[in-house]
């Protein structure tokens, strides 16, 4: 059984079920959160406030806070600060152009989403992060916005080629988004003028081991 991820108002009323269980400040805005956290499903909610609970605690707060949530956000989508990872300072140069070369073609591409959070405190797998804000939830994707979305995925690499000369493997997620956005332009969407209008996908539902060598 497939169930699509929750809208705008199912995040928000999602989000209100899970706050009634812990102590929340006054200061916190269910609508505003819901808006912060698009692609997040019921369980991705119910992650956060235990994360936002979990800091809270941690920080000897009496309620969570608004920035606990946000705290709990980045946990959540990105991973957890590895502020205890030593990196040297040739590498945090690099990962600060790289991430910068990101933000700057975001800032420069008017159809894509707003910059919300640039860092190079390790989360995760990532040596740093550009972290978007969209506006809506989004259910369609113009030719334009992909394009502008491939030019935001590499923007990290050029930034480097352009100060040091030379490329880091640092953008291997960008290079496997930018693939994955690609592919499905060309094979599902019929954006590809020399492909055309023809979808080489095939059927999704029907997978089995071998299929992407196969394709």
């Amino acid at each position: 059984v497939y169930i699509d991820l929750p809208d705008l108002k199912g995040r928000e009323e999602i989000l209100r079920v899970h706050l009634k269980k812990v102590k929340a400040g006054r200061g916190i805005d269910a609508n505003e959160i819901a808006r912060l956290i698009p692609g997040f499903s019921g369980a991705d909610i119910m992650n956060l406030v235990n994360e936002a609970a979990l800091i809270a605690v941690i920080r000897n707060l009496d309620e969570i806070s608004r920035d606990c949530v946000l705290e709990a956000r980045d946990r959540v989508a990105f991973g957890r600060q590895k502020r205890s990872r030593v990196m040297e300072e040739e590498e945090r140069k690099l990962t600060a152009y790289h991430e910068a070369g990101h933000a700057l073609v975001q800032e420069l591409t008017p159809k894509t989403d707003h910059v919300h959070k640039v860092t190079i405190i390790p989360r995760g797998r990532m040596l740093g992060a550009t972290m978007s804000l969209p506006e809506k939830d989004r259910y369609s994707m113009p030719r334009g916005r992909a394009e502008e979305m491939l030019q935001v995925f590499l923007g990290g690499r050029a930034a480097e080629h352009v100060v040091f000369g030379e490329i880091d493997a640092g953008a291997a997620s960008d290079i496997q988004q930018a693939t994955n956005l690609t592919r499905k332009m060309v094979t599902e969407w019929g954006m590809s003028p020399r492909v055309g209008l023809l979808n080489f996908a095939g059927d999704e539902d029907q997978t089995y081991m071998g299929q992407q060598i196969k394709q």
